[in-house]
């Protein structure tokens, strides 16, 4: 391998450990604030339970961001460090200053605009990036109301339940974020093995788009890592700017997270062509070409 392409996967596993240590806030924010865990008890099994999830659920979304959004045959590993380098600065500055916000979608954007500046829109797989687009505009939505209900069924179903109903909340969130940290795991760590993957390929390395289970391997033990250190920063931001946490809320919450990221990884990434009656893509085809 050359000198290059040992560049692109140091940076491409920095930014994963960054990740690791960005996200491991979404998951165990909660659980901490509502004190069902101590922070190192949770961190540690967030991390652990991140550690297996690509082993466990697959890696479809390492598919989508390396071979789905942008042709490999038309992009350099310039463009993958330059990728890479905008993602990192971006969750440094929200990491700094506490702001909640999407690696993925740093990535993705990073990935597409160093793209465009090398080789232009031609190089972007248009139906790849509605799949994003769909993503990031639909999880927060699809994501709130279903913890609306979650949570309005848990209040039904608890309704003539004494105090002691809390110790149930906080020790069943034992079950919820290691859910929750699968979910997390098999999402959040096949980016950077996406990423690394399309390296191989763009230098020669590899011929088609199979994920190595080296690159498997490492990728996940850094996104644990990195999860293992936490990001305190957001942990407080999230888990407690916003309101004060019950244990009710958090065990909704983790639960509701996890069947969205779970459900878009199996889901909307697999979305054949011609299946929804609306494309994006279409619109964005015109407004490339005029």
């Amino acid at each position: 391998m050359s000198s290059q392409l040992y560049i692109v996967i140091i940076s491409a596993l920095i930014f994963e450990f960054i990740n690791g240590m960005r996200d491991s806030s979404n998951i165990v924010a909660t659980m901490i604030s509502s004190r069902a865990f101590s922070p190192r008890m949770a961190l540690g099994m967030t991390a652990i339970a991140e550690f297996f999830g690509p082993f466990l659920f697959g890696i479809t979304v390492a598919k989508t961001i390396g071979s789905d959004i942008v042709d490999s045959n038309l992009i350099t590993l310039d463009v993958l460090l330059a990728c890479l380098c905008g993602s990192i600065v971006w969750n440094m500055i929200t990491w700094f200053f506490g702001i909640p916000s999407s690696s993925s979608h740093a990535l993705i954007g990073g990935l597409i605009g160093a793209t465009m500046v090398s080789v232009g829109w031609q190089s972007i797989k248009l139906e790849g990036l509605e799949k994003v687009l769909i993503a990031l505009f639909t999880s927060p939505v699809i994501g709130f109301v279903i913890g609306f209900i979650v949570l309005r069924v848990i209040y039904f179903l608890s309704q003539n339940a004494t105090p002691n109903i809390n110790n149930f909340f906080r020790r069943g969130q034992f079950f919820t974020v290691i859910g929750l940290a699968f979910s997390h795991g098999t999402n959040d760590a096949q980016k950077t093995m996406g990423i690394i993957t399309l390296s191989l390929i763009i230098s020669g390395t590899q011929q088609e788009f199979t994920v190595p289970f080296w690159v498997i391997l490492v990728s996940a033990g850094t996104m644990a890592l990195g999860t293992s250190v936490g990001g305190w920063r957001l942990i407080r931001t999230l888990g407690g700017k916003f309101y004060k946490i019950r244990p009710v809320h958090s065990i909704a919450t983790q639960l509701t997270s996890a069947v969205v990221i779970l459900g878009g990884g199996w889901r909307m990434i697999s979305l054949p062509p011609g299946s929804l009656p609306y494309r994006p893509a279409h619109y964005f085809r015109r407004v490339f070409t005029g």
